[in-house]
């Protein structure tokens, strides 16, 4: 077994002496000069003191960028400030403060031209219902992960703004476009009248898409392209 430190030592020490023991008789017990018992003591609180600092800059660093930095931009960022600090210690303190960046989320845009048959707008930015399961609306979006690309494809209920059902792929593909709908039906198999509005992507011109949603009696509906709006409603949604 390992000797205990000095540090360690203090430490002990100054745990007893709260607990009503003699300071003279804990040195002499432990073998510790009272100089070096406060010479230890005084570094343990200036180590604490410039944890804290770093601990506050990296919070700090970490708000400021909206909460999207990771470790390697953090310590950059304290580099930058005249912290001079090792990453592993960064990655420590942001462990520890469960401080994980955000990837931003990235638009896919599934427009490819008319490819299919585009449907009217309906909705016409018109988005409020009376009731759940009167308007649905549904988009792809695509998010970085650090082992590659991953979309996800979700159903979302414009009046309670709940996510009926979703699909995430490694590909944005007409399978994933036929679980998120095969999950929705399951969950409610009688939808007639219902509207269901998309942007002009070529999932939604395609013959089975469209097939699937006269099958069940869904009205479809598409805007001209990609609107603030629609883009709006799935921040929000995928936020919440």
């Amino acid at each position: 077994m390992r000797s205990a430190t000095q540090g360690e030592k203090a430490a002990l020490v100054q745990e007893l002496h709260k607990e009503g023991h003699r300071l003279n008789d804990l040195l002499d017990a432990i073998g510790l000069s009272r100089s070096t018992y406060y010479y230890e003591l005084g570094r343990t609180d200036k180590v604490k003191e410039r944890n804290a600092d770093l601990s506050s800059e990296i919070v700090s660093i970490f708000n400021e960028n909206r909460k999207r930095y990771g470790v390697r931009r953090v310590h950059r960022e304290l580099l930058n400030r005249g912290f001079l600090v090792n990453h592993k210690r960064v990655q420590r303190i942001m462990n520890q403060f469960a401080l994980c960046g955000k990837r931003p989320k990235e638009k896919y845009h599934s427009y490819k031209g008319d490819v299919g048959k585009v449907a009217d707008n309906i909705i016409n930015r018109d988005f409020s219902t009376e009731k759940p399961l009167q308007k649905w609306t549904t988009d792809v979006s695509q998010f970085n992960l650090p082992w590659g690309k991953c979309y996800i494809s979700p159903i979302l209920d414009m009046n309670t703004n709940e996510i009926i059902s979703y699909n995430l792929s490694t590909s944005p593909n007409m399978e994933q476009i036929k679980d998120m709908l095969n999950k929705a039906f399951e969950r409610f198999p009688s939808v007639q009248g219902l509207i269901m509005h998309s942007d002009q992507g070529w999932q939604y011109q395609h013959a089975f898409y469209r097939s699937e949603l006269q099958k069940h009696g869904i009205i479809q509906s598409m805007s001209r392209k990609a609107t603030a709006m629609t883009t709006a409603l799935w921040r929000l949604s995928l936020a919440g």
